[in-house]
């Protein structure tokens, strides 16, 4: 029996996108079909590197043709991304495909760490990376990166002067942190830090982003509204951690962003310092905070619990030297902050896939 591409292509219209519920030939993500004999190799285009799900698409692309076409085929499946978006490129930041906001109802429950550990999960994949410490009043990248003595370069185009993000561990990072003595507090009122933040993307050349990261300050405020009116996000993820005092805010952060005015999508909620785990006693599991409360909130309002980090002392010995949990892979919260990439990844291609773009929002009253 001849094996042709047209027999090829058939096959892999069997085989569905797990995600988008439709085949991968109808989502146009089958590519360079190379027929040679009993030979077959193909290309699949995944919405994002980070897919959690690769491995389960590239075994049914190979049952497929064995199946359907010839039993004896030797199939290659090889993967790369083209990650999805939704965003309009004549917008502000036309080189950036998706904007997340990373929020949180109450300060201390985690948040920047989580934020620095996406990226860098992420960046990991190989996918484009940049993070915004929109945190004006208490910026924690410059030191969870290790560069809170970085010096921002300027680069001159067109007449106008732009800054050059500073770029470590595969991302790309502007901070407020690097324009202030780090010794000083900020004390600016609202005008001062939005403008601050809009600076951030006006006045900075990001380039060719697949995500762009915002760690938003605590609680709800100017900032978010800054945010949500000045660029279309994406979609929110919000940061809590299992105690009812914190998910009570956290509930409040998920319905700002749900507001009729607003509008953006929430991708998911991850529950930070979920138990705690002793270095020495890796599979003991002490429910300090409480145990799922993320979790059931998550159930509660139908938004995807996109993972759980354990409290390990390592995570904050990570943050404070400038090296993040998330490149010692064999530590146990730096796979649950990979597996929580992983399916942030996952949200924004079903977001983008099922969901109009997000617009800015024009007026909010204060």
């Amino acid at each position: 029996m001849e094996i042709t591409k047209e027999k090829v292509i058939d096959a892999l219209r069997n085989v569905e996108e797990p995600d988008l519920k439709k085949d991968l030939v109808t989502l146009n993500m089958i590519r360079d079909v190379q027929v040679d004999g009993k030979n077959v190799s193909f290309t699949v285009v995944l919405t994002t590197p980070a897919c959690p799900l690769k491995d389960l698409i590239r075994r049914a692309c190979e049952n497929a043709i064995i199946h359907f076409v010839d039993s004896e085929a030797n199939v290659t499946v090889n993967l790369t991304a083209d990650v999805t978006s939704k965003r309009n490129p004549a917008e502000i930041l036309p080189g950036v495909k998706n904007i997340i906001a990373i929020a949180s109802g109450k300060g201390g429950v985690g948040k920047s760490t989580i934020t620095a550990n996406l990226a860098v999960a992420l960046a990991s994949t190989g996918a484009k990376v940049g993070l915004i410490d929109a945190d004006i009043f208490g910026p924690s990248m410059p030191i969870m990166f290790g560069v809170e003595n970085e010096q921002l370069s300027v680069l001159e185009e067109d007449g106008k002067q732009y800054m050059t993000p500073v770029e470590k561990y595969g991302v790309k990072m502007l901070s407020i942190g690097f324009m202030v003595d780090p010794s000083q507090a900020i004390v600016w009122r609202g005008p001062m830090a939005s403008k601050a933040l809009k600076q951030l993307f006006t006045d900075a050349k990001w380039g060719e982003l697949d995500y762009l990261l915002i760690d938003l300050p605590p609680g709800t405020s100017d900032i978010h509204l800054t945010l949500v009116s000045a660029v279309p996000v994406t979609g929110a993820v919000i940061v809590s951690t299992p105690q009812k005092v914190a998910l009570a805010d956290a509930r409040k952060g998920v319905a700002m962003f749900q507001m009729d005015s607003i509008k953006v999508p929430v991708l998911g909620i991850i529950e930070n310092m979920a138990w705690f785990t002793p270095a020495e006693m890796p599979e003991n599991k002490y429910y300090i905070f409480g145990k799922e409360g993320a979790s059931e909130l998550a159930k509660k309002l139908n938004i995807p619990l996109l993972g759980q980090v354990p409290l390990v002392q390592a995570v904050r010995e990570g943050g404070d030297c400038g090296r993040p949990i998330i490149l010692d892979e064999e530590n146990p919260a730096a796979k649950s902050l990979l597996q929580a990439a992983a399916a942030l990844a996952q949200q924004v291609a079903i977001r983008n896939a099922h969901l109009a773009p997000t617009e800015p929002v024009q007026t909010i009253g204060y």
